[in-house]
């Protein structure tokens, strides 16, 4: 559904040429989680941006359902590291942001806006103002808004980074049901290795910028998952360690790196 293809990215800036990524071939299946791990400055957000046609790559070329990408796209949701919103609208009204950017019929969306709100454990807070509640009500307002639309593809930049330990854990598992109930097709930026294991069906390894895919791992770990005593504790901490590993040495990619399942 989304693919890559030898995409390269590079920055000019007042000191020279700053390489990104490098040669990325990846490939995002229909309904799969795929999750993007790696250190600071690698190019995991860029590599976002570039899915999201908000940034074209130097070299190579992004398709979604075939179609190549060079602007953004209406039928993709974005959930950013901070939940962006607007501190003059309820939290309703944010959700329905995009229904009036577009110029959509609002009352075709209201239900929807309220089963989402719900389904995230918001009842009763849609008439509340963003400063009213905690952060990580804020992203699940988020949330709502970037699945009102029911996007072909929902891609997350960091989204639970400013979070305490608990509320992310909250919330992933929250993402884990949404996926599992609605088979939704997700690209996840992350830089824990936690959420990338409970999350993904596979996690894709970045080098150090400029970023480079050093391994594709598979997760096979029947869901629901959760990071607490459960069947599969074992194979949780043998793929957090390897993940552990791969991200803190500084391994040159070898010839199956790119590697990604359909």
């Amino acid at each position: 559904m989304i693919r890559l293809v030898n995409i390269s990215q590079t920055f000019q800036g007042r000191a020279g040429a700053v390489e990104a990524l490098r040669d990325i071939d990846l490939e995002v299946g229909e309904g799969e989680f795929v999750a993007v791990v790696g250190r600071s400055g690698c190019g995991k957000s860029t590599l976002l941006r570039m899915v999201a046609g908000l940034l074209n790559p130097t070299r190579g070329e992004v398709y979604v359902d075939d179609a190549l990408v060079d602007r953004p796209r209406r039928d993709l949701g974005m959930v950013f590291q901070r939940p962006a919103l607007l501190p003059w609208r309820s939290v309703y009204d944010n959700v329905m942001l995009p229904i009036e950017f577009f110029g959509w019929r609002k009352s075709a969306y209201r239900d929807r806006a309220m089963a989402l709100l719900s389904k995230v454990g918001l009842d009763g807070f849609h008439k509340r103002l963003p400063h009213e509640l905690s952060g990580g009500m804020q992203q699940r307002v988020a949330l709502c808004r970037s699945l009102l639309t029911e996007p072909r593809a929902l891609l997350m930049d960091e989204p639970f980074s400013a979070l305490d330990a608990l509320t992310r854990e909250e919330l992933s598992a929250e993402l884990q049901r949404i996926h599992m109930d609605n088979a939704a097709t997700i690209l996840f930026v992350t830089h824990s290795i936690s959420e990338a294991v409970l999350l993904a069906d596979r996690v894709v390894v970045l080098t150090p910028r400029p970023g480079r895919i050093l391994r594709t791992l598979e997760i096979r770990i029947p869901r629901p998952r959760t990071l607490g005593h459960n069947a599969h504790q074992e194979e949780v901490a043998q793929l957090s360690a390897e993940l552990h590993e791969l991200l803190m040495a500084d391994h040159e990619p070898t010839a199956a790196a790119g590697r990604v399942g359909g």
